[in-house]
C-alpha cells in the first residue's frame, strides 16, 4: 500500500468514527465540533480524491458556515435557558416572600384572636 491509501484509510476510519461519536453524544457542543471535524476530514478526503472543488466547498459550507451556524444556535439555546432559569428563581424568591408574609399574618391574627380570648 501506497502511504497515500494508507492515508485514505486511516481518514476513512477516522470519518467512521465521527460519524458514531456525533449521534452518541449526549453533549450538543462536542457534538458540533465532532460534526466539523468530519467535515474537515471528509474535505481533506475529497482533496485526495482529486477533486479540489468538492473539498473546498466542503470546507467552506460543512466546517465553515454549517459549524458557525450550529454555534450560533447552541448560543441562542443556552442564552434562553438561563433566562428561564433566572425566571424560576424570580418566581421561586416571589413564592417565598409571599409565604413568609402570609406566615406572618397568620401569627399575629392568631396573636390578635389569644389577646382577644384573655381579655375579651
Amino acid at each position: 500500500m501506497t502511504p497515500r491509501e494508507i492515508l485514505t484509510v486511516i481518514l476513512l476510519l477516522l470519518l467512521i468514527v465521527c460519524a458514531i461519536a456525533v449521534n452518541v453524544i449526549r453533549d450538543l457542543l462536542q457534538s458540533v465540533i465532532i460534526f466539523m471535524a468530519y467535515s474537515s476530514i471528509m474535505a481533506v478526503i475529497w482533496i485526495l480524491m482529486e477533486s479540489p472543488d468538492l473539498g473546498i466547498t466542503e470546507a467552506a459550507v460543512g466546517t465553515g458556515v454549517s459549524g458557525v451556524m450550529f454555534l450560533m444556535t447552541l448560543k441562542k439555546i443556552h442564552a434562553e435557558e438561563k433566562e428561564e432559569v433566572q425566571s424560576a428563581d424570580e418566581a421561586s424568591q416571589q413564592m417565598i416572600s409571599d409565604t413568609k408574609s402570609a406566615a406572618e399574618k397568620s401569627k399575629s391574627t392568631s396573636k390578635n384572636a389569644l389577646w382577644e380570648e384573655k381579655n375579651g
